[in-house]
């Protein structure tokens, strides 16, 4: 989903020579098999949106997968990146590295201040470390490797598994399948009342084009050499609860939304400071009523492929 938003993007912008892998041609945890990529493809810029990614319970699930294949992943394509002569990277990692706990909406400053979610730590302990592994190439190496902390994000090409996807995604799937089937009542995990925030795939994109794009003395002057990182959201949440009734309402169910309280929860609230980057000119332009209909128009064409 997130590889093929910024690729879709940076047509846009004007690049034409893009080079892309997808997993069935370069597994990016054999080190062996990076660094052939990177000494016969010519690369002079890097958007690394590759990651092993689930909901809460696919975090929950399988927490050494997730931990092993980002760190496996981060660490091969930085290194061989650098040692290619590649000066200018992108890393993507998440809003949860911040504490479960941390104060909201979550800035920038708050990273490593606090104990994070135990549901997804092992994923947010490896995007922490993504962070830090570009900051320390940066100051030992002089590279321009930058970082972007994108919200939840949704929108085409998402993953729609009954189980392993994340919270929109799953939605969708669960409210489109009890309307086909006149379902009475669709029962959702948790208790309804966390508030997240959510951001479609193709304003992230942008973010992260906007990001790489700033002359690297801008992206100095408001970063900080071992706090690097930028925040990309749209600086607003909601339960939920209120999320299943809007997507309810955008797929068509008729029957009632029900909770199952005895369900993980997750952390109470993930709200993101986005100031950083709005001071750099950027703003989300897809209201999430409207990225949930695109979103719900996707899932209905994957369902037809």
């Amino acid at each position: 989903m997130v590889g093929s938003a910024i690729v879709r993007k940076l047509k846009e912008h004007g690049y034409t020579d893009i080079v892309t892998r997808d997993r069935n041609e370069l597994d990016l945890v054999e080190q062996s098999a990076v660094r052939d990529f990177f000494a016969t493809a010519g690369i002079d810029q890097v958007y690394m949106a590759a990651a092993k990614v689930g909901g809460i319970h696919a975090n929950n699930t399988y927490p050494a997968d997730f931990i092993y294949q980002n760190l496996m992943v981060e660490a091969n394509v930085v290194n061989e990146a650098h040692r290619s002569g590649v000066t200018k990277l992108l890393f993507l990692g998440s809003s949860c590295i911040y504490p479960r706990l941390a104060p909201q909406p979550m800035s920038e400053t708050t990273l490593l201040t606090g104990v994070l979610e135990p549901t997804n730590e092992p994923y947010a302990i490896a995007k922490i470390a993504g962070i830090k592994l570009c900051e320390s190439y940066n100051r030992q190496y002089g590279t321009d490797y930058r970082s972007v902390m994108p919200t939840n994000l949704y929108g085409p090409g998402d993953n729609y598994h009954a189980e392993n996807s994340h919270v929109i995604p799953g939605l969708i799937r669960r409210f489109h399948e009890a309307k086909q089937s006149n379902a009475p009542e669709v029962v959702i995990w948790g208790t309804g009342s966390p508030m997240r925030e959510f951001l479609y795939v193709d304003d992230m994109a942008e973010a992260c084009i906007h990001t790489m794009e700033l002359d690297r003395e801008t992206y100095a002057k408001n970063t900080q050499p071992m706090l690097s990182h930028i925040n990309i959201g749209t600086g607003d949440d909601l339960t939920i609860r209120d999320l299943a009734t809007l997507i309810g309402e955008v797929i068509g169910f008729q029957g009632r939304i029900a909770f199952d309280p005895t369900k993980l929860d997750g952390t109470p609230r993930k709200l993101m400071d986005v100031s950083r980057m709005r001071s750099l000119g950027w703003a989300p332009r897809i209201a999430l009523r409207e990225g949930l209909g695109l979103a719900y128009a996707d899932f209905l064409a994957s369902m037809r492929r």
